[in-house]
């Protein structure tokens, strides 16, 4: 693959801007939710779909020398949606990559496995001499607390719990060494999960209670300890999803706050990890590439009689190597820059071998179809060589590893210090600020508009990008006022119910 820069207007404060915005032919015409169902195969295995990946500096007061990152799975979550709620699937293996030098191989991978145990609570039914005791077909029976000192890991009125494990690999995900995170207290290697937000009556305090689930960890060969949560969170990702699939049904040059957000009611369910900088980095290099996938057994087949007990257990049985069905790294690249025909081709792909999908970059469609639908004028570059600059390699003097490889995920420069939320720019290094997208993705980052400005050169030179100084948006506004200041820094799950 040929790698090229060509003549671009640049940037005062930081020379290779204007690659960036240039990828966005690419990226960012008809926009869709990050990675939400984005796949033909994958909108048949909901519980191991990706749907957002972020990666940024921690900017909680005095964890500046952290690393957050967020793995968001199970798409479109109702919070409505009992009895059985959204649970992982025991059988995946859910996984978060880490490139530290550079060559598309992940370096480091943390491994998370599932656990659904039922207790199975039974209720004595009938009258004296006639009585049957009986399984309850709930999830829960009472609220928590529904006594004092009424454990938040396993609550007495509630039917079922999940647990997890996290490994960490080093070297090549399945024949690399493999080491277990341990709770830094206790030393124990499994790791409780919050249920989902029932609602209120089920949950009065439902954040406090989460508030339980964030884990301190000890990671092997690294003598800093760091944090882990696992649980159901709002959906961090902001777009008028169903305007946008209507042909594009919106005003692209409207209100950047003019329409609603699709999922604004909706949860998911997130992997987060806050981890040392120095236990992800290299000496001498401190950009760092990361993508998270699931994978599954290649073998599933279903039980015709499936074992009582725990639920899951018996319903299907699984075996032969693992395969990869879900891959996310930066945002919208799966939608809207890979072909219909090799969607579920890329979910099952290594970074290593993006070459496969040169043209999709060089060559990219998606800015035509705007010009049919609109009349704007889509840049004229081909082939986009900037294009694969930014998608497949980073930033140079942003975020571009040394010898680098090209392949697609999201890159984060760990030099470059973080913002304070409230000084975050939501349209980040389009607006001078270099601790957001693409340099790394923090939660309040608009990526939707950024991707649209992009998309159509608004920092190319007028020659090839014609339109590209209009202020195009999706009417969904996002800053980093929808977040919090902590980890794990997404928002409370909406209740599935509230109190009248």
């Amino acid at each position: 693959m040929r790698l090229t820069r060509t003549n671009t207007r640049r940037s005062s404060w930081i020379p290779a801007i204007p690659v960036f915005l240039a990828m966005a032919a690419g990226l960012g015409s008809a926009v869709v939710a990050s990675s939400h169902r984005e796949a033909p195969n994958i909108t048949e295995l909901p519980k191991v779909d990706g749907t957002d990946f972020y990666m940024f500096r921690s900017y909680e007061p005095g964890r500046q020398d952290f690393v957050t990152i967020v793995a968001n799975y199970l798409p479109l979550q109702d919070p409505y949606g009992g009895p059985n709620y959204f649970t992982l699937d025991p059988d995946a293996l859910y996984e978060i990559h880490i490139d530290n030098n550079g060559d598309g191989r992940e370096d480091l991978t943390f491994q998370f496995r599932f656990e659904r145990n039922v207790k199975n609570i039974a209720l004595t039914i009938g009258p004296e001499g006639n009585q049957r005791t009986v399984a309850v077909p709930l999830v829960n029976v009472g609220p928590f607390p529904s006594r004092p000192g009424d454990d938040a890991t396993n609550p007495a009125a509630f039917n079922v719990t999940e647990t997890y494990s996290v490994t960490l690999v080093r070297g090549d995900r399945r024949r690399g060494d493999r080491s277990a995170v341990k709770n830094s207290q206790g030393g124990s290697s499994t790791f409780a999960k919050p249920f989902d937000n029932i609602g209120d009556k089920s949950f009065p305090d439902y954040e406090a209670y989460a508030r339980n689930f964030i884990h301190s960890i000890d990671i092997p060969g690294c003598s800093t300890p760091g944090r882990v949560f696992v649980g159901q969170r709002k959906d961090p990702f902001v777009v008028n999803l169903g305007e946008t699939f209507d042909l594009v049904n919106t005003n692209p040059l409207g209100a950047e706050d003019g329409e609603a957000d699709s999922l604004a009611y909706k949860n998911v369910t997130s992997l987060v990890l806050e981890l040392p900088i120095g236990c992800l980095t290299r000496a001498g290099e401190p950009v760092i590439g990361g993508w998270t996938t699931a994978s599954l057994r290649q073998g599933r087949l279903l039980n015709p009689r499936p074992s009582s007990g725990r639920e899951g257990k018996g319903a299907t049985i699984e075996a032969g190597p693992w395969v990869q069905v879900s891959r996310l790294g930066s945002p919208l690249v799966n939608e809207v820059v890979i072909g219909l025909k090799d969607k579920d081709r890329f979910n099952a792909s290594e970074p290593k071998d993006d070459g496969q999908f040169a043209d999709y970059v060089t060559h990219p469609t998606l800015p035509a179809l705007l010009n049919a639908l609109f009349g704007v004028r889509a840049p004229a570059l081909f082939p986009r060589q900037d294009l694969v600059l930014a998608f497949l390699t980073g930033v140079d003097n942003l975020n571009q590893p040394q010898n680098v490889v090209p392949s697609e995920m999201l890159r984060l420069n760990t030099s470059i210090a973080p913002l304070p939320k409230g000084s975050q720019k939501r349209l980040a290094v389009l607006a001078g600020d270099a601790a957001g997208f693409p340099n790394g993705r923090r939660p309040g980052d608009d990526v939707v508009d950024i991707e649209l400005r992009a998309a159509m050169g608004v920092l190319l030179p007028a020659a090839v990008a014609p339109d590209g100084q209009l202020p195009y948006t999706d009417g969904a506004f996002v800053d980093d006022g929808y977040f919090d200041e902590s980890f794990p820094y997404l928002r409370t799950p909406i209740p599935g119910a509230t109190k009248n």
